[in-house]
């Protein structure tokens, strides 16, 4: 509840009445709820513009479980479809809560960096496992746009989405992790294009 509310008045503010974010490839979102979102991550921009991008559906994220600390901060990030994860650490639970809300018809966001950071990183294999195990498709994105959270308000940010990533499309012969080595190669590659295409594209512009 508490996250249709909150995107309800940003979507209102930042997309309809200050026009500050474009979103570009929305074409490409499944038809269906069931899909791994990944993108890009240097700030805590892109966890909220990417909602709004996909909105009115929800995004569940997977947040480092310091955010959940005490009760209150429990409360306030499961309220906003947050859960928990042991980066050091990961457990059966780092797989089993996102496949499940896969099988519910909802959809997981995941920055595949693991951190914010401004830097190419190697993405990390957890979005590939994750989509693999619920048979869902990944939708990568990428994100250009100010990295202050109250920049959102006075500069113009822009999302763009590729085509989706079928995880039951992938070679029978290769063995389990060979298959999660193959759709992280597939999402860097296809994040690097679309991070470079929306970067000509901004400066087109």
């Amino acid at each position: 509840m508490l996250y249709k509310v909150i995107a309800k008045a940003l979507d209102y503010i930042i997309v309809k009445r200050l026009n500050n974010l474009e979103v570009v490839g929305l074409d490409h979102k499944p038809n269906t709820n069931r899909y791994v979102v990944t993108c890009n991550h240097e700030s805590y921009n892109e966890i909220v513009l990417l909602g709004l991008a996909l909105f009115p559906n929800e995004i569940h994220y997977m947040a480092k479980q310091e955010l959940f600390k005490t009760k209150l901060m429990n409360r306030f990030f499961t309220a906003l479809n947050a859960f928990p994860v042991n980066r050091d650490n990961p457990g059966p639970s780092t797989l089993k809560t996102p496949v499940k809300l896969l099988n519910a018809n909802k959809t997981v966001g995941i920055f595949p960096s693991g951190h914010r950071t401004s830097v190419e990183v190697p993405l990390k294999r957890g979005a590939a496992t994750i989509a693999m195990l619920g048979k869902a498709p990944i939708l990568p994105a990428a994100y250009v746009g100010p990295t202050k959270i109250l920049h959102m308000f006075t500069k113009k940010a822009y999302i763009k989405f590729g085509e989706p990533i079928d995880t039951t499309a992938i070679p029978k012969d290769l063995k389990r992790q060979e298959k999660v080595d193959y759709i992280t190669t597939l999402l860097t590659e296809r994040t690097r294009t679309l991070q470079k295409e929306l970067n000509d594209y901004v400066n087109a512009k």
